[in-house]
C-alpha cells in the first residue's frame, strides 16, 4: 500500500501566555498517524487558519517524502511565507517525521544523521517557565530567590529577563539597577552556573544596548539574547563586535534565506532559530549547516509546548554545534499530562530517545481540556511612561 496523507489539522491548547498549536496528519494505513507544533503566541488563529489552507495542498501525497512536501506548501501557495505561513509549515513538518520514523521503526535522530552526543544539555528560565516568574521578577531580591529554586531543582544553567522596557537612549538608574541584578545573581548561584540574559529586543539603539551589555561583562554571563529588534541586522553586527560578551539572536528569523544575511555579517555569535517558526526540523538542520560553515554554535529557541520541546530533542542529539537547548517545561502545572515524553527529562540534561519517530504519546483528552483562549496581552505593558510604544 502507498502512504498517503488522508487529512491535516490543528489542535490548540491553552497554556496561559501561548496557546499551544498541535498539527495531527493522518495517513491511509489505520494508527499511522504523525504530530507536530506551530505554536505562534498572538497569532493562534492565524497558525490554525493557515494550517486549514495548507492541507489540500497536502491531502494525497506521499508524507515520507518531506522534502517535496515542503517545497509545496513553500511554492505553490505564491505568496512567500512570513512568520505566520512558516510556523504553519514546521508544525506539518514535523508531524511528517514523526510519520517516517513510525514507518520505518527507528527514532527521528536517526534520520536526521544520527546521534553526535548521549544527552542534550538544557537550561530553563526562573520559575521553570512559568510566565509570572519570567516576565514579573525585577528586583535581586526576588531574581535571586527564583534563581536559587531553579540549581536547587538540579539545572545548571538559566535565563533571566531582567532589562527594562528601553528606547534609543537608556538612563543610567536603569543601567546600575540591570548591573546590580546580574551581579547579585552571579553572587548567588556562584560561578559555576551559566546565565544567559534576554533583553527581547527591547532596546531600540546600538549605544542603548551596550549600555547594558558593558555592565553585565563582569558578571561572565553566558550570552546576551537579542540586544536590539531583529530587523535590525546592521545595528546587530555593530553590537557584536564590539560587546565583550557573547551575543545571541535569531528566533524571530523565518527560514534560511533571512538567516543568510545575518551570518553573513556576522551578526551574532550564537544562533537561536526556532524549530516551530524556521520551517521545521530539516529548514532547521540547514540553517545550522550554515552557521557551522561560520564557525558559529547553535542554542535553538524553544519556550513553547511539549512536543516542540521532543522535537527539540531530536535535532539536538542529530546536531553537531548545538551548544545548549532552551525548555519550559514548568510553564504550567500540567505539562506533564498533555503529551507522554520518550524519556524521563532530568533537569539540565535530556537523554537520547529510543522509541521511533518522535517517540511521544499525546492525550487529546487533556487538548479538549484546555480549550482555545485568547491570547494574554502581556505585551500591552510595553509602554513607556509618556505613552510612547515600545518593544515588548
Amino acid at each position: 500500500m502507498i502512504l498517503k496523507i488522508t487529512s491535516v489539522s490543528a489542535h490548540v491548547c491553552n497554556a496561559e501566555l501561548r496557546n499551544w498549536v498541535f498539527v495531527r496528519v493522518e495517513t491511509n494505513v489505520p494508527g499511522m498517524i504523525g504530530w507536530g507544533e506551530a505554536t505562534l503566541e498572538f497569532k493562534t488563529r492565524a497558525v490554525v487558519g493557515t494550517i486549514a489552507d495548507m492541507e489540500p495542498m497536502l491531502v494525497g501525497l506521499d508524507p515520507r517524502n518531506i522534502e517535496n512536501c515542503f517545497q509545496i506548501m513553500n511554492k505553490h501557495g505564491f505568496w512567500r511565507m512570513g512568520i505566520i505561513g512558516m510556523s504553519a509549515i514546521s508544525g506539518i513538518e514535523l508531524a511528517l517525521w514523526d510519520i517516517l520514523g513510525k514507518h520505518l521503526g527507528v527514532p527521528v535522530w536517526q534520520l536526521l544523521g544520527g546521534s553526535v552526543r548521549e544527552h542534550l544539555r538544557t537550561y530553563t528560565h526562573l520559575g521553570l517557565g512559568d510566565m509570572r516568574a519570567v516576565y514579573n521578577s525585577a528586583t535581586s531580591a526576588s531574581i535571586v530567590e527564583l534563581a536559587k529554586q531553579v540549581t536547587q531543582a538540579g539545572y545548571d544553567a538559566l535565563k533571566v529577563v531582567c532589562i527594562p522596557y528601553s528606547h534609543y537612549v537608556s538612563g543610567n538608574a536603569d543601567v546600575d539597577r540591570v548591573g546590580r541584578v546580574v551581579g547579585d545573581l552571579r553572587d548567588a548561584v556562584g560561578p559555576d552556573i551559566d546565565i544567559m540574559v534576554d533583553f527581547h529586543g527591547r532596546p531600540a539603539s546600538v549605544n542603548g544596548a551596550l549600555d547594558y551589555i558593558n555592565v553585565l561583562a563582569d558578571a561572565r554571563v553566558m550570552f546576551v539574547e537579542e540586544p536590539v529588534p531583529p530587523e535590525n541586522v546592521g545595528g546587530l553586527s555593530e553590537v557584536t563586535r564590539r560587546s565583550p560578551v557573547p551575543i545571541a539572536a535569531g528566533e524571530r528569523l523565518v527560514g534560511r534565506r533571512e538567516f543568510d544575511s545575518a551570518l553573513r555579517r556576522r551578526a551574532f555569535d550564537i544562533a537561536q532559530p526556532d524549530i516551530c517558526h524556521a520551517g521545521g526540523l530539516w529548514e532547521t538542520k540547514k540553517i545550522a549547516a550554515m552557521a557551522e560553515t561560520a564557525g558559529i554554535g547553535v542554542a535553538p529557541h524553544n519556550p513553547l509546548g511539549p512536543i516542540a520541546g521532543v522535537a527539540a530533542l531530536h535535532f539536538g542529539i542529530s546536531t553537531h554545534n548545538v551548544i545548549i537547548q532552551e525548555e519550559m517545561s514548568g510553564a504550567v502545572p500540567w505539562y506533564d499530562e498533555v503529551v507522554n515524553w520518550p524519556i524521563e527529562r532530568r533537569p539540565g540534561r535530556w537523554d537520547k530517545p529510543t522509541l521511533p519517530g518522535l517517540g511521544i504519546e499525546v492525550n487529546e483528552k487533556v487538548i479538549n481540556a484546555h480549550p482555545f483562549a485568547p491570547d494574554m496581552l502581556v505585551a500591552r505593558d510595553a509602554v513607556l511612561t509618556d505613552g510612547t510604544v515600545v518593544d515588548w
